[in-house]
């Protein structure tokens, strides 16, 4: 009994270290827009963000019951399973925030769940219908909704305004516009707290279930959603420059009314999520929202050669994190020293990616450098190839000269030339 007690304590705070990672992988969601539009200074925006991080933690608890008691079968299964799921989370959180590429934090954590649950009693051990219904379609659906809703917005925000011509109200309304983003982008950070700070809060109660402390489907403790909650505010403040880079910079180039537009629709769609249960990817969602504001002014492009790697790397979360869950539950099977040697190549591979990122550091005075402009790729190119020419200028690469025969100006033969 000795050993569960410490092996959970290990466990709860592998989960805490896990839920911290996952602030400030997903701070990007929430403040990477409007830190890119300059709407608010990179360190106001972060500190904004963990304060209402920590607020939502407390709105619900409907992923947390989605988590600890749905996508596996809680009985029969090991602490051991769930030390193996977050050490598969939090390596593929950091190695994806080491390349400044914004995967779900979400599908790490299930990912790992699901390997290590596989490794540790099989495939029945995993609810199918619950991950198909709740994680895999939420997945697919979100960002397609979010961008569709933000393009939308987009198109509808500057057809208002496209008759707006005053200087001063030009600069009225886009000071509106930084307003309505700073609240959007406050509404998003709130509804990250309900969704994601609900995941730790789920996967320390099935700890706490496997252990013997709480019965099946019983709701998390308040001590476990207050530490949920300032986990995750905590890494949110310490802000994941590189990935708000990519967010704010690489997708798209964002304007104010763009920004609100795409906060808001993720906003939307994470919120009604939260209160079905739905545990989507707030990176997804935002994502999406990014790309469909990016589409939906007229001229804007979306920079394909960076999305695709984003999207490569939505592909590959849920099998990665699941393939290093399962490899270190394997270990974990072996009895204490497996255990002992997880943890050592926890904190060993967490430590080798912080060096790593040293570097070439980013931080927030230099999140909006974007360096070497990447490539525009095939689509932005046919698609900036198509834009009409500006109306009333010359083209300049026409000429009206039409070049005289080889003939000599004194040649009877040649024609007299035309006044």
């Amino acid at each position: 009994m000795e050993h569960i007690t410490l092996l959970l304590a290990i466990v709860v705070v592998t989960a805490l270290v896990f839920d911290f990672t996952n602030g400030f992988h997903d701070t990007a969601n929430a403040m990477a827009t409007t830190i890119s539009t300059g709407a608010l200074k990179p360190k106001t925006a972060v500190a904004m963000s963990a304060v209402l991080n920590l607020i939502g933690a407390f709105l619900s608890v409907e992923v947390a019951k989605t988590i600890s008691g749905g996508i596996v079968n809680e009985d029969g299964l090991r602490t051991e399973v769930i030390f193996a799921a977050l050490v598969g989370a939090i390596l593929w959180n950091l190695l994806t925030w080491l390349v400044g590429l914004p995967s779900s934090s979400s599908h790490a954590l299930f990912g790992g769940l699901i390997g290590a649950a596989v490794m540790s009693a099989g495939w029945s051990s995993i609810n199918g219908g619950t991950v198909v219904t709740k994680v895999l379609l939420p997945a697919i659906a979100a960002p397609l909704v979010a961008g569709l809703a933000a393009m939308l917005a987009t198109r509808l925000t500057y057809r208002i305004n496209r008759n707006v011509t005053d200087e001063g109200q030009l600069k009225s309304t886009a000071k509106g516009y930084r307003a309505g983003q700073i609240a959007s982008a406050g509404l998003v950070s709130l509804a990250h707290g309900t969704n994601d700070a609900q995941k730790t809060m789920g996967i320390i109660t099935l700890a706490l279930v496997t252990g013997g402390v709480l019965a099946p489907g019983s709701n998390p403790p308040m001590w476990v959603i207050v530490s949920a909650g300032v986990a995750i505010a905590l890494g949110t403040y310490l802000g994941g420059w590189r990935i708000i880079r990519t967010m704010g910079k690489g997708l798209t180039d964002l304007q104010p009314p763009q920004g609100f537009a795409a906060q808001t629709s993720a906003a939307t769609v994470i919120l009604a999520s939260s209160h079905l249960g739905f545990s989507l990817s707030t990176t997804q969602s935002c994502s999406g929202a990014v790309m469909g504001a990016g589409l939906g002014r007229k001229g804007g492009v979306v920079r394909w050669s960076t999305a695709t790697r984003m999207f490569v790397a939505w592909g590959l979360t849920l099998p990665a994190a699941g393939l290093v869950g399962a490899g270190a539950e394997f270990l974990t099977k072996q009895g204490p020293w497996g255990i002992a040697v997880t943890a050592v190549i926890l904190v060993g591979g967490s430590f080798a990616i912080w060096l790593a990122s040293r570097r070439q550091p980013v931080d927030h005075t230099n999140v909006n450098d974007t360096g070497d402009d990447e490539p525009q790729g095939v689509v932005t190119t046919a698609m900036a190839a198509v834009q009409p020419p500006p109306v009333g200028g010359p083209a300049s690469d026409l000429s009206t000269t039409i070049p005289a025969p080889a003939s000599s100006p004194d040649d009877p033969a040649r024609p007299p030339a035309k006044v």
